[in-house]
């Protein structure tokens, strides 16, 4: 039994791909009291607590953190590449306008924040393997969103003092929940699609290389950096690089048809593909790996076997 924490947590976008296994991890580390879920859409199968929350809502967003006596926001709600660009209005709207009320009420209270950056802060200039110093020129809203999300964490950091952090996520796999409007989702969906029905159509090229990362270790980053004291972290701290692994659409199939030789794919790129040629293939996460002690444990054929065993 996990013993009452002076922690006090609340997650926003808690439904989300992130957010149901970053729950999950922060109850077993906390205690399920000391978390508090939250999402815009209904509670669905999240255990209590949980809270029906708008990060638009500011009166709300301070309602939740006063009642509950807040002491650490992670800040998941979020619109994703695929839908940002369909609808450039809404997602910076949520992405930056809820970013803003989330740092505003813990200016007030004293909380700290993670809120997740992207590897769509990048644009093709960062190509073939983006440094952390990499200068940001994203061509997608998405992308935008981020990188002013980063400078405004950094500038609460640094004229009011809001420990506010961040990391540049790869594009994340999980069996646990499916993602929903991201450019990278098809290194899910196929698992899905090929346990189903044992076949799936790419949505991108054959050679479409791209960063990945297993969400368990997605989830272990996140905490990693939430748990480095202060001192340690540079101007970067709102935005790291972190490196999972690497990998083409064709490299994914080969290695999925090595285990499941009857499995059937193609490869029909659509809208997502401008979207993944101006994304870098491979980043560098330098930075992580020194000021906080950050290093992957899965490779393209472990992430393999754990996807397949997940969506059997």
């Amino acid at each position: 039994m996990v013993e009452p924490s002076d922690h006090r947590i609340l997650v926003t976008g808690a439904r989300g791909q992130i957010g149901s296994d970053l729950v999950t991890r922060l109850r077993e580390l906390y205690g399920q009291d000391s978390v508090i879920a939250s999402d815009v859409q209904g509670q669905g199968d999240v255990p209590s607590p949980f809270l029906h929350l708008d990060v638009l809502d500011q009166l709300g967003l301070h309602q939740a953190i006063s009642e509950h006596s807040i002491t650490t926001i992670y800040n998941l709600a979020a619109i994703l590449s695929a839908h940002g660009e369909k609808d450039p209005d809404l997602c910076e709207r949520v992405n930056l306008g809820g970013l803003q009320n989330v740092l505003d009420a813990s200016r007030e209270y004293g909380c700290r924040v993670f809120s997740p950056s992207s590897i769509a802060v990048f644009g093709p200039d960062s190509r073939p393997v983006a440094k952390q110093e990499t200068p940001l020129n994203p061509t997608t809203k998405y992308g935008f969103t981020k990188k002013e999300g980063e400078k405004m964490m950094l500038k609460y950091w640094e004229d009011y003092g809001v420990d506010a952090r961040g990391i540049r996520y790869p594009g994340l796999l999980s069996w646990k929940t499916l993602p929903t409007g991201g450019t990278t989702d098809f290194a899910v969906e196929v698992f899905s699609k090929i346990q189903a029905e044992g076949e799936y159509t790419f949505f991108v090229r054959e050679d479409t290389k791209l960063p990945m990362m297993m969400m368990e270790d997605a989830i272990r980053a996140t905490l990693l950096l939430m748990e480095a004291p202060g001192h340690s972290l540079s101007r970067w701290r709102s935005g790291y690089n972190v490196r999972g692994m690497t990998f083409s659409a064709a490299e994914l199939a080969d290695a999925i048809k090595r285990r499941i030789p009857s499995a059937e794919m193609r490869y029909v790129p659509d809208s997502r593909q401008k979207i993944a040629d101006s994304w870098p293939q491979d980043l560098d996460d330098s930075f992580a790996r020194l000021e906080w002690g950050w290093k992957s444990t899965y490779d393209l054929e472990s992430m393999v076997v754990a996807m397949l065993e997940g969506f059997a």
